[in-house]
């Protein structure tokens, strides 16, 4: 590691802040005082612990215990530390790889909980590197700690910042995100809510209990029994995570929407991911669709959807007059073609399978390379393309503009005929930010709507979401890759996907690799989203396998470096998951339940 990049790193996250908060607290006597100080005691009582590491070498004896402190008094003040600062929380307490910065395009070497963890439980780091990974994660600490110091806990900030605590106990702490090596997630998962639960008693419980005891006393139950619970059931492997969620965590979560409503001390207008009148995660509204747009494209109207939705089946938006945007995306295969490869606008198959646009609004990046930033810029870039489209962005369809029925529909919506395709990307948009599918088989039956989930969809999820290591990459609920709970980043992975089904050679295609061709980025996709996948085949970005036992089978083996293909920068575990048969069908029942097609709108 460099020492002069990490410097660079910590400079520059000095340098930022939280977005602007638009105030909707309302006046009250709640006093915080107590619960911020709680923050900085446990902000604190890690950097004191960062310091007691750098006494011992990472292979010392009494690393690991002092790491495991470490863990545990940064999860107890993570939900203020990283609601203040999320860039830096996400690098505290992030994934141990190699960080690509696309302002000075240099490739900056992991630092952070996981990679001091790493270095603790798999040796292989030098003692130099080591001090220097130490060093780089203080200083992330102390940037956390001014934050916490400066910034006043009040009403708003708080409710935000729990709500983001509660959805990493779904996504990160049930899954082993966290701590993929110590397995130490479903201890802190428990010491995140008992922190949550102290934190309501030094702040808001006597407020509480002056409107409405019995809500109190409701919550305070909740709390524990999901504690006790976990509490009860500490083997990564065997825990029950469906039954958790659907009778322990969700009872939760409805209860704290009730308190917030309650209490009526703060009202949620600002333009976060989460609607947080949605009583658990896995509603169909539970997250926001226009926090994930464009700001100049959020709140279509229902015209404008519908336009875009007459677009998107019309072919004339081409040149040729023979390709739309359905021509790849069939409503009868969930938004896909059922192709191992589209074809382009010649009939002939084209470089990489079609995604579903079921729920794509949700993410952060668009095509299976990750090339584009939003939705608009992908359909830019469709209409551009010589093999797709073949139009400019400011040329606007000469084949449009004689079809009498668009006219007054373009002059209702935007007072003139439209010049610039831009409009017509705007309404396309719109439509398919529509296509949403929450209410699966998995959804009702978390939710508690229906019990018909069987035996094996019960473990496959518990394999999903555990030892599988799906809900790693794949995170809950959404099952895409953009990342909880701030959602400002969708992942890109390098798994080594084959040319063929055979797994005998990798397959040529690069992915991300062309943008700055950087060798970190060779073979990287784009993670997606594994609701309805069971009628989306063929899958990997190349259409390669035909059947999920082929996808889980990959996964099996450890992917492209499993198969022994030269994959330095892979960032899938090499490791093989040494999944059963049995375990392989219990995963593949419950990734059927996830399938939920929504009609046209």
């Amino acid at each position: 590691m460099k020492t002069s990049n990490g410097i660079v790193v910590v400079f520059l996250l000095l340098l930022l802040s939280c977005k602007q908060e638009k105030s909707t607290t309302q006046k009250t006597n709640v006093d915080f005082t107590k619960a911020q100080n709680f923050y900085k005691q446990q902000i604190q009582q890690a950097i004191i612990s960062i310091d007691s590491l750098a006494l011992y070498k990472a292979q010392d004896t009494f690393s690991k215990l002092i790491f495991k402190q470490l863990r545990i008094a940064f999860k107890k003040a993570e939900p203020y530390a990283s609601y203040l600062n999320p860039e830096v929380g996400h690098k505290a307490n992030g994934p141990a790889l190699p960080q690509f910065t696309d302002d000075t395009q240099r490739v900056l070497a992991p630092i952070g909980l996981q990679k001091i963890e790493e270095s603790i439980y798999e040796g292989g780091t030098s003692d130099f590197d080591y001090k220097e990974e130490l060093r780089l994660t203080r200083g992330l600490l102390n940037v956390l700690k001014r934050n916490i110091n400066h910034r006043d806990l009040n009403p708003q900030r708080f409710f935000r910042a729990t709500h983001q605590q509660l959805l990493r106990i779904v996504s990160f702490g049930l899954t082993g995100f966290d701590t993929p090596i110590s397995q130490q997630s479903l201890y802190e998962s428990q010491v995140s809510l008992e922190s949550l639960l102290y934190v309501y008693q030094l702040s808001l419980q006597d407020y509480t209990r002056k409107k409405d005891d019995r809500l109190d006393k409701e919550l305070v139950e909740v709390f524990t029994a999901a504690i006790q619970y976990l509490e009860q059931h500490q083997n990564f492997e065997s825990f029950n995570r469906f039954t958790f969620l659907k009778n322990y965590f969700n009872p939760l979560m409805r209860k704290w929407v009730q308190l917030r409503k309650t209490l009526g001390i703060w009202s949620p207008k600002v333009q976060d991911p989460f609607n947080y009148d949605a009583v658990t995660f896995f509603e169909e509204d539970s997250f926001n669709v226009d926090f994930f747009r464009k700001p100049s494209e959020r709140n279509p109207s229902e015209k404008e959807i519908s336009l875009g939705k007459k677009l998107f089946f019309d072919p004339k938006l081409s040149t040729k007059g023979t390709m739309s945007c359905a021509t790849c995306h069939h409503l009868d295969k969930a938004y896909t073609d059922g192709l191992k490869t589209s074809l382009d606008n010649n009939g002939k198959p084209s470089l990489r399978n079609a995604p579903t646009l079921v729920n794509v609004a949700f993410q952060k990046s668009f095509f299976l390379d990750g090339r584009s930033n939003t939705l608009n810029d992908q359909i830019s870039l469709v209409f551009q393309n010589k093999s797709e489209f073949d139009t400019e962005i400011h040329q606007f369809s000469e084949t449009i503009l004689t079809d009498s029925s668009y006219v007054p529909i373009f002059k209702e919506l935007y007072g003139r005929v439209p010049k610039k395709n831009t409009k017509v990307i705007s309404a396309i948009s719109a439509y398919i930010s529509t296509l949403k599918g929450f209410s699966s088989k998995f959804d009702k039956n978390i939710r508690g709507e229906e019990d018909t989930f069987t035996a094996s969809e019960k473990r496959g999820f518990n394999l999903y979401m555990g030892k599988a290591l799906c809900a790693t990459c794949h995170f809950m609920p959404l099952t895409n890759g953009t990342v909880p709970p701030f959602f400002k980043e969708t992942e890109k992975e390098v798994i080594g996907v084959p040319k063929t089904n055979a797994n005998k050679q990798l397959d040529s295609d690069r992915g991300f690799y062309w943008v700055y061709e950087e060798a970190i980025h060779d073979g990287m996709f784009k993670t997606p989203t594994v609701r309805n996948i069971a009628v989306t085949a063929p899958y990997m970005h190349n259409g390669v396998y035909n059947t999920l036992e082929e996808v889980m089978d990959f996964y099996n083996q450890g992917g492209g470096a499993g198969l022994g293909f030269n994959l330095p920068h892979q960032t899938l575990p090499f490791d093989e998951l040494n999944l059963s048969e049995t375990e392989i069908k219990d995963i593949i029942a419950f990734l059927h339940t996830l399938t939920d097609v929504p009609e046209a709108y």
